[in-house]
């Protein structure tokens, strides 16, 4: 699409961006501002971080916002920018806009809870009822929302189980091919309850020790957002990393330097919940707009 037939979509844009702010603000979160480049990143597997000098550009908040919730802030949400290298694709930008928010005292099913009030408050907003179209289906946003284990999915769509896909390290080729294209279809679907290795930053499920309290949330078979009740064990924390970096490097992946002030702020950090939802991805779903390079004034190729 070109510049010219933009604004339409980049007007709605503004408008739903200032009506997720005004949620936010009504529920008394303190919106803030974070650095994008940081010295260390936090060490995820399939995330690739840009350098930027010795430094990188952050590809979510999580570091310092996390440190927040240690120094005693509460509520807290963000609206910024983020960078992931070698992402591009129709629901992928190398550039993009993440809204993140935390919440001390919490775990993931308040953010859960959150996720519906927010498409909530945002629907009506545009002139929309109780549901949402997109590409030509319909979705029924009414409370409450389907909850489905990454168990039960597979069990239910994929060609194998939960444990063989994670053995044979198929795990997100099956999950992407099989599985979310039935999720989110008749209501939202929160994914929950992830394998223990498939999530390095969430809290352990205290019902059941080889779970983490992670879920992920799909509209129209498309994942929007990844929220976790928080991992606070700093020496847990730190092993896990270690981990990860075995993993990357069996991937043939470059690692990175620890992010030690965050490991030595853990200690400090209450229970908590935190989760990172892609703006964009919303705003597509909100204009029924099939490509993400529609929704944002300019796209790599542009410039």
């Amino acid at each position: 699409m070109r510049i010219e037939d933009k604004k339409g979509i980049l007007e709605k844009r503004q408008f739903i961006t200032q009506s997720v702010r005004d949620f936010f603000c009504s529920r008394n979160f303190l919106e803030v501002e974070t650095p994008c480049r940081i010295p260390a990143p936090i060490p995820e597997t399939h995330i690739d971080s840009v350098a930027s000098g010795t430094w990188f550009l952050h590809a979510s908040p999580e570091i310092c916002m996390k440190r927040l919730l240690a120094a005693g802030y509460e509520r807290l949400f963000q609206i910024c920018k983020c960078y992931r290298e070698g992402e591009r694709g129709s629901r992928h930008l190398p550039e993009f806009t993440l809204l993140e928010w935390y919440r001390s005292h919490s775990d993931y099913t308040d953010l859960m809870a959150d996720c519906e009030a927010l498409v909530a408050y945002i629907v009506p907003s545009l002139g929309k009822g109780e549901e949402l179209s997109y590409q030509k289906e319909t979705l029924d946003i009414r409370p409450p929302w389907e909850r489905l284990t990454v168990d039960e999915a597979f069990r239910l769509y994929a060609s194998m189980s939960l444990d063989e896909a994670i053995n044979t390290e198929r795990f997100e080729e099956i999950l992407t091919d099989e599985v979310e294209p039935f999720l989110g279809i008749r209501k939202p679907t929160f994914l929950y309850d992830y394998p223990l290795p498939l999530a390095s930053l969430a809290r352990r499920k205290k019902s059941n020790p080889l779970l983490a309290e992670r879920f992920e949330l799909y509209l129209f078979g498309m994942e929007l957002a990844n929220g976790f009740s928080e991992l606070t064990d700093p020496a847990e924390q730190q092993r896990r990393f270690a981990e990860t970096a075995q993993e990357r490097s069996h991937w043939g992946k470059p690692n990175h330097p620890v992010p030690e002030p965050f490991l030595r702020d853990l200690a400090k950090m209450p229970e908590a919940a935190g989760i990172a939802l892609g703006l964009d991805r919303m705003i597509m779903i909100l204009t029924d707009t099939n490509i993400i390079d529609d929704v944002v004034a300019f796209t790599p190729e542009m410039l």
